[in-house]
């Protein structure tokens, strides 16, 4: 199984890679996991990636693609963690979920200066993914490095974490885990606020913010039925106390 995860929206550029695979792998299997990642968000690109790849079988073949350094000095890797395989560019973007798994072993993918410098997704990663399907990787150019050199990681301290994930909803997601009190105080920009917690979206208050527990067990600011970020905006990345 092939997962695919990119900031390429609707566009050509996901079916060429799939075609890409097809050519390679004829009886891959492939499976979108997104490709609505905000662009060149590497940050949001590797927190979602850390909470989905658990739920795919083991030994599936994720390739993932939010690369703004495509073309520049930075690697292409195929990284073997204890149960999955991540495709992509060493930028910070598989490290979160690979150090979770456990990285055994990173190769470095040696790049053909014969290849597109702006559509690695398609001549680099679609094809490393497709030749390790099919068991026939040894015909792309590869050599074992010490490990990854970006390593992304998430801040938290205590009660201070971050902004990670801001969804098609407009929900403001963070790395904070929930504790399911009645209400937190919530620190952003040096302003403070007390936010109420519900359990469910519909319990919520008809007006204003509030905070529930998202779907990755953390805590997550909602607004009844509208985005929450058109009541405070915030970017993915913005520290946030919450206690």
């Amino acid at each position: 199984m092939i997962v695919l995860m990119t900031d390429f929206g609707d566009s050509e550029y996901t079916g060429v890679m799939r075609g890409v695979i097809y050519s390679i792998c004829p009886d891959a299997q492939i499976i979108d996991l997104t490709h609505t990642i905000p662009s060149q968000s590497i940050r949001e690109g590797a927190w979602i990636l850390q909470q989905s790849y658990k739920y795919f079988p083991k030994g599936t073949v994720f390739v993932s693609v939010v690369d703004p350094g495509v073309g520049t000095a930075r690697d292409a890797v195929i990284v073997v963690t204890e149960n999955y395989i991540h495709v992509g560019p060493d930028n910070g973007l598989l490290y979160p979920a690979a150090s979770e798994d456990g990285i055994e072993r990173v190769y470095r993918i040696l790049i053909d200066e014969s290849v597109s410098r702006t559509f690695h997704g398609r001549d680099i990663f679609a094809k490393a993914a497709a030749y390790h399907e099919a068991g026939t990787l040894g015909v792309m150019s590869t050599e074992l490095k010490p490990g990854l050199d970006q390593a992304l990681v998430f801040h938290q301290e205590d009660r201070e974490g971050e902004v990670v994930r801001i969804d098609k909803f407009g929900n403001i997601i963070t790395n904070l885990p929930s504790i399911e009190k009645m209400s937190y105080q919530v620190s952003i920009r040096n302003e403070q606020r007390e936010l109420p917690f519900s359990k469910t979206y519909e319990h919520g208050p008809e007006i204003g913010i509030f905070l529930v527990t998202s779907s990755y067990n953390t805590l997550e600011i909602a607004a009844k039925n509208r985005p929450a970020t058109d009541i405070l905006a915030l970017d993915v990345g913005e520290r946030i106390t919450i206690e």
